[in-house]
């Protein structure tokens, strides 16, 4: 199967169903065997879900994109091998990181709600194609990348996972805040902007949050 047929729902169901890592093996870059040039899609893919990982507090680590040729038998058994290696030393997802094992599911859920606004936002407004390797790891770590993917998706990201939160019952910004480990004032400034638009209320009495029904 072509990489080009990677999608970021594929990579997510795997983290989502336990795995503690995920490997891609695709053609080198510049010799498709065709030609959608579907590797240039995939490592698009793969260079912002690590983003996403980082985002939710899992290592990047956790996912590789590597290019070997149908020929390099052995070159790809060093890479899987080395791979595997690496897995076990970051051990267990979630746990290697420190994150509860409810908290981690309720994470890869609010990814999983946003999905179809994550294919748009990477297929219109972050998609870009450079000649190599290099060019794309020096753009998806530039001040650029970081901005554009704080504008279109961090937010999005941290109120997807507040609401499932609040699904189970209100919660005070500091309870939010330790469970996601997200800073009080980060907390506080979602929580106010969602209660103006009408997603979230104030319970005054108790000073916590819930949502509307």
């Amino acid at each position: 199967m072509c990489t080009g047929r990677v999608d970021l729902a594929h990579i997510l169901r795997a983290f989502s169903n336990g795995m503690d890592g995920v490997f891609i093996a695709g053609c080198r870059l510049n010799e498709c065997n065709y030609i959608t040039q579907g590797n240039f899609q995939a490592l698009n893919l793969v260079l912002l879900f690590k983003k996403i990982l980082q985002h939710l507090g899992l290592n990047r680590e956790r996912l590789r994109l590597e290019f070997v040729s149908s020929g390099e038998g052995i070159l790809f058994a060093e890479k899987v091998d080395d791979f595997v290696r690496q897995i076990k030393e970051l051990g267990p997802l979630g746990h290697g990181e420190g994150i509860d094992e409810n908290i981690l599911q309720l994470k890869f859920q609010a990814v999983t709600k946003l999905i179809p606004y994550l294919r748009l936002v990477e297929s219109e407004r972050l998609r870009v194609h450079f000649n190599t390797l290099e060019q794309y790891l020096e753009f998806y770590d530039s001040e650029e990348f970081g901005e554009l993917f704080n504008e279109l998706i961090a937010d999005k990201l941290a109120l997807s996972q507040i609401t499932l939160l609040l699904r189970e019952s209100p919660l005070s910004p500091g309870e939010i805040a330790q469970s996601l480990d997200f800073s009080p004032s980060e907390i506080s400034r979602h929580l106010h902007g969602s209660v103006e638009k009408g997603l979230i209320r104030y319970e005054a009495r108790d000073k916590r949050f819930a949502l509307y029904y």
